[in-house]
């Protein structure tokens, strides 16, 4: 809620004279001690714009917390007001401010048991088992030139290009085809090692150079060298290398590794349906600038890492297609959703008395360090020296009430579709954890309290 603050000539006056005697402190004075010198010396030398700030300082310091208990106010103590100076006349004593008053958030949970969810059936296709054993396969494979056809998708190429009417010898580049931007896969794609040809270019902004980022230019190119990851023969001695037995106990370990992979994916999809079903439904209420801090943050951190690279955080936005407006705007909702829903999560983990054990945290120490890809000792040290792991603690109460809102639900099951998938990049998305089961830890290796 917002409040209006009006203060008497009393309190501005006493305001300016406990300002001025704080700056005094600050002021040194040949031939008086700190803090001694004469109102009307130091007066002279403070600047007006520090006086009045801490004129203003004095008068919230004094006021605001009489005003909120003459209104019968309880404001929320784990955020901040945000103060608004609307006047301030040291010379005729006036003083108004406007104070943004966070109350203390709260829901009305709507019944939370026996929720109503679909989920899509898990299949795996012989196409999705032979996509990823061939991109482990890739892994293990070496680069060899090729001479022997022209480029293809998928293909290594390192591309010289020259933009028509410069003098210099161009730029090299080392692309994959079909990995770097639609006009230069186009061009390159049946080319032959050492091929030159000349080619419009629409350069994306997002490429690497940044001197042909975002320019629309003609320019000369040249294929200089091709090469294709050569697999290794699909046998006994490449499975034995992925710790699987045989090449059909390989394919089985890979199909329960992708099933295993989509089942996490509805999982998280059936967790993230309930709980947007509870938010909605419930009656939430929460401050503005609980959320509005929290999006603060996070577009603070974003330009502070755009920044590191040269870059604006309205670069960033058009980057992803967005106006800084826009861009703004999102993290603004998206920042509200977020409060929302850990107020759903934090209710229904009290109401159901539910503990998280040291098991648990663990497990999540680790599916956090595979997120971030780092080791789950280094992460946790991390969380430590940064005054973050309330972070693993509400991610491990997150997972245990989403857990439970699911064990909990009535969950029906999508009519299978006939058609079969096909292998596309998609199924590399989908599957992107697959990998043969044995190779995977089955509980975080942190350390025991």
């Amino acid at each position: 809620m917002r409040l209006s603050i009006v203060c008497s000539t009393e309190q501005v006056a006493d305001a300016f004279d406990r300002a001025l005697k704080t700056i005094t402190k600050e002021v040194r004075l040949p031939g008086f001690r700190p803090g001694h010198a004469p109102k009307h010396m130091v007066e002279k030398l403070v600047n007006e714009r520090d006086l009045y700030n801490q004129a203003a300082d004095e008068l919230v310091r004094r006021t605001f917390q009489k005003a909120v208990e003459s209104e019968k106010i309880q404001p929320d103590p784990g955020v901040r007001p945000s103060i608004e100076m609307q006047e301030l006349d040291r010379d005729a004593k006036k003083a108004t401010y406007s104070a943004k008053i966070p109350l203390p958030p709260q829901i009305e949970l709507v019944e939370y048991k026996g929720l109503t969810a679909t989920r899509p059936p898990v299949g795996v296709t012989d196409d999705e088992v032979e996509f990823q054993i061939t991109e482990l396969r890739k892994k293990q494979g070496s680069r060899e030139a090729v001479t022997d056809r022209t480029a293809q998708e998928g293909d290594y190429a390192v591309v010289n290009i020259k933009p028509e009417g410069e003098s210099s010898d161009g730029k090299n580049f080392m692309v994959v085809l079909g990995q770097s931007f639609p006009d230069l896969d186009k061009a390159l794609t049946g080319m032959t090692a050492e091929e030159m040809k000349s080619v419009d270019l629409d350069v994306p902004d997002t490429f690497s150079d940044k001197g042909l980022a975002g320019k629309k230019i003609k320019a000369q190119v040249t294929l200089n060298s091709l090469s294709a990851i050569k697999l290794p023969e699909l046998d006994e001695e490449f499975a034995k290398s992925v710790q699987t037995d045989s090449v059909e106990d390989l394919k089985v370990r890979m199909r329960d590794s992708i099933v295993a992979a989509k089942e996490q994916m509805v999982r998280d999809m059936l967790q993230d349906q309930l709980l947007e079903d509870l938010r909605t439904k419930s009656k939430i209420q929460v401050s503005d600038n609980m959320w509005e801090a929290l999006a603060n943050q996070r577009l603070g951190e974003i330009q502070q890492q755009q920044a590191q690279q040269g870059k604006s955080l309205e670069q960033y936005a058009q980057e992803n297609g967005m106006t800084l407006e826009d861009f703004v705007k999102a993290w603004h909702e998206q920042a509200k959703l977020h409060v929302e829903r850990a107020m759903v999560v934090r209710e229904i983990f009290a109401k159901e008395k539910l503990q998280i054990t040291n098991e648990e945290l663990n497990n999540e120490l680790f599916f956090m360090s595979q997120e971030f890809q780092i080791d789950p000792m280094e992460l946790l040290e991390y969380m430590r020296k940064n005054d973050s792991l309330q972070e693993l603690h509400f991610r491990s109460i997150s997972r245990k009430v989403t857990n439970f809102l699911i064990d909990n639900a009535e969950v029906s099951e999508e009519a299978a579709d006939t058609k079969p998938a096909k292998a596309t990049k998609a199924k590399k998305e989908a599957a992107a954890d697959a990998e043969p089961a044995a190779e995977k830890p089955k509980k975080a290796p942190a350390k025991k309290k």
